[in-house]
């Protein structure tokens, strides 16, 4: 999915709000341990209250970690920037890429004044 309201803020560092979900992993790029993970929906732009994405995962950063354990409907609110990155499958296996092509989506990089809000129920 493109991100499009992302991709207008790209270079930008702005405040977001998003609904957490859930926990994950992600194979870690060194050592045995997966890397934790969250994942967060309905992320918006708190100055406008634009819906930037409908989700987005983060690497379970000590800043989300100093939030304690979180629990579905926990909003969460973020300073991030804005960075595009190459989605997609990028190997040898032509089928697989026709599936998935390699594409520029947009992210949140380096989330920092992590608070969180009251739950929305």
């Amino acid at each position: 999915m493109t991100r499009k309201k992302l991709r207008q803020q790209e270079g930008q560092r702005k405040r977001f709000s998003g609904t957490f979900v859930r926990y994950g992993t992600k194979t870690a790029w060194s050592g045995p341990e997966p890397d934790m993970t969250l994942l967060l929906r309905d992320v918006v732009m708190v100055e406008t209250g634009e819906k930037a994405t409908d989700h987005l995962w983060f690497n379970l950063t000590k800043g989300f970690e100093a939030l304690g354990e979180l629990n579905e409907g926990d909003v969460i609110e973020f300073d991030a920037r804005v960075k595009s990155y190459q989605a997609g499958y990028r190997g040898r296996d032509i089928e697989r890429e026709l599936d998935n092509p390699p594409r520029t989506d947009y992210k949140l990089s380096h989330p920092t004044k992590i608070e969180k809000r009251e739950a929305t129920q």
